[in-house]
């Protein structure tokens, strides 16, 4: 498989900027720059099977990144967009995104940068082994998004903790959705269930330069607009955020009063990266929590038979490792219906989850512009 290539499919991106990219192609575990590694675990091994394989080139570790020294390490001010997503229902919700100059504009300041952050804004889609997409937003994240609204529900149960697993997340926007549904609720006296949110992409970079800052991004908007304790300019009306030692200080408190928990990994899809997240830190939810209930999220993430095999094992791994602790789970995929040149199709992974046992059915498609589908998949 080559090594830099761009999908050709014309016309059917999300936006009209560079943020979305003009081919519509997907990248698989979303990612760029390898250098960060912030909170690496000191058990986390390289795989050695992996939907990205380079010859000569080792492949990246799975790694945590902690949260706080993410946030400690954001530039004083970042600039965003807003996506317009209408729901099914007619409903518009609005999502932000971390512009992509706004990041070159951080990478020129940084001095010394030896990640390879700058290969996922160039012309490339995909840079094999060192870039997955990530900074871009693709199609089948905003058909997620459709999907999870008509089950807002199970981000509130009764008797679980629900934990959302979003593979190969680049700018998050299912998750992000999600948090914005949740943070949009006014909390209740009954409301005591913590709720944890995991964000993997192949590389770290993307995970401190538009993934989290996306978040907090979406948090200071809420916060704004119900009258929180944030610096009154700290959001302009042109889209930029100014991120103070108050503003990273409000964010936490947030999160732990609400019970968010968000976890950041980078690094290659591998059992060792399943095994990584089973462990508990003080920002997860431990998988022995006696009921949970999973979300595992992948949108674009099939694009070729190297990275649906990898994908297909981690996250049927993740729903084994669920179900063997008598926790419920379930994977919604959202995909193209072909990936021309390169060999993925959502009917390929259809079928090899139906051979490992899984149950699959379509939950959504597509027919506008190049075809796509969401599937939700479940362990009998």
């Amino acid at each position: 498989m080559s090594g830099n290539f761009s999908f050709s499919f014309g016309g059917d991106d999300i936006d009209e900027d560079e943020q979305i990219g003009t081919p519509a192609g997907v990248p698989p575990p979303t990612g760029t720059g390898d250098a960060v590694g912030a909170g690496a675990d000191a058990d986390a091994v390289p795989s050695t099977t992996s939907a990205f394989p380079v010859a000569g080139k080792p492949l990246l570790p799975p790694t945590h990144l902690d949260l706080a020294s993410v946030l400690g390490r954001l530039p004083s001010t970042i600039s965003y967009s807003l996506l317009d997503v209408v729901l099914d229902s007619g409903e518009t919700i609005q999502l932000p995104r971390r512009e992509l100059w706004d990041v070159r504009v951080q990478l020129m300041a940084e001095d010394g940068d030896s990640r390879d952050s700058e290969a996922g804004l160039g012309s490339h889609d995909v840079k094999t082994g060192v870039y997955e997409g990530g900074f871009k937003s693709w199609e089948s994240s905003v058909d997620l998004v459709k999907v999870l609204a008509q089950s807002k529900s199970f981000l509130h149960p009764v008797d679980a903790s629900p934990c959302v697993i979003e593979l190969g997340c680049g700018t998050a926007l299912p998750s992000l959705a999600l948090f914005q549904w949740v943070i949009e609720k006014k909390p209740t006296a009954s409301d005591g269930t913590p709720l944890s949110i995991i964000l993997a992409d192949y590389n770290s970079a993307v995970l401190e330069l538009v993934t989290l800052p996306n978040f907090l991004i979406a948090w200071a908007r809420q916060a704004a607009s119900d009258g929180s304790n944030i610096p009154a300019n700290a959001l302009s009306s042109e889209g930029e955020l100014e991120i103070t030692q108050e503003i990273v200080v409000e964010f936490k408190q947030f999160l732990a009063e609400r019970q968010i928990r968000l976890n950041l990994f980078s690094g290659a899809w591998s059992p060792e990266l399943v095994g990584l997240m089973s462990k508990p830190t003080e920002t997860t939810a431990t998988p022995s929590c006696p009921k949970q209930t999973t979300t595992i999220i992948g949108a674009e993430t099939i694009y070729s038979p190297f990275a649906l095999q990898s994908f297909t094992d981690t996250t049927l791994a993740l729903m084994e490792q669920q179900k063997s602790l008598q926790n419920s789970a379930e994977l919604l995929v959202g995909a193209k219906k072909l990936y021309f040149g390169v060999g993925g199709s959502l009917d390929d992974f259809v079928s090899k989850a139906r051979e490992r046992g899984a149950k699959v059915e379509q939950i959504r498609e597509e027919t506008e512009g190049v075809r796509r589908g969401v599937v939700r998949c479940v362990l009998p």
